[in-house]
């Protein structure tokens, strides 16, 4: 932990450009000395051997500075991974101000180039100051016995192998030798006077080096010992040793048969009897939660229709559904689900199926008390006003006005007061509907019935 300053002197430098990778000079204690060698035998500037070109390190990249990037989502990676490499960082912040300061210096680009070398990730930050900070964050790297496990699991898969290849990260390769940090496994250390945990410059890092590993996965192999091009050889080694003991293992004898036994014309057995239809359709099995995978409570729903669908159709030769509209069916479905839409999962249910035909929630809700009230007819009744004949509509405020209800108007196939609401059904049924006074918003209530009164009384709960 560093102590606080209350001021640093200031600094004759002049200001460095967020953006442009800072070189320390030999004054700067935070990023220390660099000293300037000659190739063997020869000497600066003069006639000695040409200098080699220098050869290419797997274990250390270094990034040129991302661009700013205002106005960032709400998760400041793009990726499932880049998301739990800030979420390590921020679920053991003790600041959320500073997180946020640090979130805010890395969508406006203060953070220069950053270097990744086994176990730390470094960079210059740029503050209020002239200078900027040079800051690293830090991190275990993986021993023998973990790349052991997590290569064999890429190299079993070969999925893992090409997902990797298209710059993605498998969760199942990730998991299997805990690959990304989790709450405590970074170590933030920042040359500024600040002494939170993690500075704002340590916080900008983390939320940048998110950003690389959106772009590159194996930017996270590096930081936890071992470079691209070692990875992807040990990967191929692996690869081609699994492929020649799959080559040199025998083949299991294939049974045969004679071809002149085969053409024999023999007589065949009678089929077995089919097997009795249950009483009631099964039950499927129970699905887990897994990242990525669909809702196990929407594949149960479908599941479950789907057989008590086969059962009908085995039992009666019907589909019972096979009719009905993908707005008719969703509003069956719903209606099948216990709930009602009251409790997190069947709202979930009713958001989604609404959602996948341009409808809310609160249509659906509707459809499903007309549905509960009287089938595929109670949903017309709901969403098909008619004219009806003459006939039983025109006796029905008679009817009323005798029972002491006079004050029904008439509008199509609809008897109404403000409160209250009758609609007669193609089926001859009365279906009644209630909404708040004067608001128009009619929901089904009670019982149909084939007499009016009879259906108002019930709306009434008489």
């Amino acid at each position: 932990m560093k102590a606080p300053h209350a001021s640093d002197p200031p600094s004759s430098d002049p200001p460095y450009a967020p953006g442009t990778r800072y070189t320390p000079d030999a004054s700067d204690t935070t990023g220390g000395t660099r000293t300037s060698r000659t190739s063997r035998g020869g000497r600066a500037g003069g006639k000695g051997r040409a200098a080699r070109a220098p050869r290419h390190d797997d274990l250390r990249r270094t990034f040129p500075a991302l661009p700013p990037r205002p106005g960032a989502a709400r998760d400041f990676a793009a990726t499932w991974w880049g998301n739990a490499w800030v979420e390590s960082m921020e679920d053991t912040a003790l600041d959320a101000a500073r997180l946020q300061r640090g979130r805010a210096y890395a969508g406006r680009g203060l953070v220069d180039a950053i270097t990744v070398t086994p176990g730390r990730v470094t960079a210059y930050v740029h503050g209020t100051r002239p200078r900027p900070y040079r800051t690293e964050i830090r991190l275990r790297v993986l021993d023998e016995a973990d790349w052991e496990e997590l290569l064999d699991a890429a190299a079993a898969r070969p999925d893992h192998i090409a997902a990797l290849l298209d710059k993605e990260m498998p969760h199942a390769l990730a998991a299997s030798a805990d690959l990304l940090p989790s709450a405590g496994d970074l170590t933030p250390d920042c040359s500024c006077p600040d002494d939170g945990y993690p500075c704002k410059h340590a916080a900008a890092l983390c939320y940048q080096t998110a950003r690389l590993l959106d772009q590159d996965p194996f930017v996270l192999f590096l930081m936890r010992g071992r470079g691209e091009s070692e990875v992807l050889a040990d990967l191929t080694r692996r690869n081609a040793t699994r492929s020649a003991a799959e080559r040199t293992s025998a083949a299991p004898a294939m049974p045969t048969v004679p071809a002149e036994a085969a053409l024999r014309p023999r007589s065949l057995p009678a089929l077995p009897p089919p097997f009795p239809v249950p009483v009631v359709p099964g039950r499927p099995p129970v699905y887990p939660q897994v990242p990525g995978a669909p809702d196990p409570l929407a594949l149960d729903l479908l599941a479950t229709e789907a057989a008590v669908r086969a059962h009908t159709f085995l039992t009666t030769g019907l589909d019972p559904v096979g009719a009905l509209t993908p707005w008719q069916d969703a509003v069956r479905l719903a209606a099948a689900h216990p709930g009602s839409g009251l409790t997190a999962s069947s709202r979930a249910l009713y958001r989604d199926l609404a959602g996948a035909l341009d409808r809310t929630p609160t249509d659906l809700a509707r459809a499903v008390a007309a549905w509960h009230q009287g089938g595929l007819a109670g949903l017309a009744v709901l969403e098909e006003p008619w004219d009806p004949p003459a006939g039983p509509f025109d006796r029905a405020r008679p009817a009323l006005a005798a029972a002491d209800f006079p004050h029904f108007r008439p509008w199509r196939n609809q008897l109404s007061t403000p409160s209250l609401q009758l609609r007669f059904g193609r089926d001859g049924l009365w279906y009644g509907y209630e909404s708040d006074r004067d608001r128009e918003d009619w929901w089904p209530r009670g019982t149909p019935d084939t007499d009016p009164v009879g259906a108002l009384t019930a709306l009434l709960g008489r």
